[in-house]
């Protein structure tokens, strides 16, 4: 591979093929001709020493190699993208661009209140909203290309900073013609026989609804998995089962013809607000995260976990302390 740096028409054209599927597309896309883009494409090839794009024809696929290519391609557009926009913010004198992640839940039942009471003058003219994977939340905050996240737990981590940590119990969510959405509270026992929709991930709050429906001694017999409690709902309406949720989507994002009952048996929903660590925080960044905390806090049920102290982050995971609201900075 050359060690001169890569030309950025190059990249562009790269990531417009892959969007478009095709150099003929990407050439409309970027208002170039097609084989000046064919050649950024050739140039790039040769500059990195080997094949990004499988091409039989008119028809052209991506390379293994080229497929973990764009993703950094990608990254290293949207950061341009980003010193653009915040140099310009920062010749004004006003607030410079933000990047938030969030698992989908999040992202779609807290941040849009939180931003939504944040002061005007503090939102900067140029908003990324990522919506990912809890464990992809926090990579994109360790490698600061999000200002802050937030995201289900475990958040253990020595490059981030945890601000607050939430509790909220989970809830069924019905149709609202269910024979139980008649009831203030369903039990965990009168679901044993009805087909169980909710989230796929092992490793965080699966495996707590997993534990609860075992003490219970229910073991369901028909499930849906899904990546998103948006998901879960929409098969409900529909339907296809009853589902064990997170809060944050029911509330957040509330559907006609859907309801949402308490369970007998507390199933906590760990969550929390993150930023790399020993990174100062600007007053939007502040703004925001404290907003979104007074947000979450406003879940039936919510509460803060405490984090001061030697071993409390994991206390806050694992074990059961609670503090009232307004006891976290």
């Amino acid at each position: 591979m050359h060690s001169r740096l890569f030309d950025i028409r190059q990249l562009e054209a790269f990531a417009a093929v892959m969007s478009a599927g095709s150099v003929t597309g990407a050439a409309r896309l970027l208002g170039r001709s097609q084989p000046a883009v064919s050649r950024l494409i050739q140039d790039l090839e040769a500059d990195l020493g080997y094949a990004l794009l499988h091409r039989s024809g008119p028809r052209i696929t991506p390379t293994s190699r080229g497929l973990q290519f764009h993703a950094e391609v990608e990254r290293h557009l949207a950061s341009l993208t980003h010193i653009r926009e915040r140099a310009n913010a920062i010749g004004l004198d006003e607030p410079i661009s933000l990047t938030i992640a969030a698992t989908p839940s999040l992202a779609a039942g807290v941040l849009p209140r939180a931003l939504a009471a944040v002061s005007p003058d503090l939102i900067p003219r140029h908003l990324h909203i990522q919506a990912l994977a809890a464990e992809n939340v926090v990579q994109a905050v360790l490698a600061r290309s999000a200002d802050f996240g937030i995201a289900s737990l475990p958040l253990e981590h020595p490059g981030l900073d945890v601000h607050w940590i939430a509790d909220a119990p989970c809830v069924v969510a019905l149709a609202v013609d269910d024979p139980l959405a008649g009831n203030d509270v369903v039990s965990l026992a009168d679901l044993a026989e009805r087909r169980i929709i909710t989230l796929a991930n092992p490793f965080r709050l699966r495996h707590r609804i997993d534990e609860a429906l075992a003490r219970a001694g229910v073991a369901p017999q028909r499930i849906i998995d899904v990546n998103s409690s948006m998901t879960a709902l929409t098969m409900v309406r529909v339907g296809l089962g009853v589902a064990l949720v997170e809060p944050a989507t029911v509330v957040g994002v509330p559907l006609e013809g859907i309801v949402m009952r308490t369970l007998d048996q507390t199933i906590p929903f760990l969550f929390g607000a993150i930023s790399p660590a020993a990174h100062p925080l600007s007053p939007t960044v502040a703004a925001v995260i404290d907003a979104a905390r007074a947000v979450a806090l406003a879940m039936p049920g919510c509460r803060l976990r405490e984090l001061g102290g030697d071993g409390a982050l994991a206390e806050a995971i694992y074990g059961n302390s609670i503090v009232p609201e307004g006891t976290l900075s």
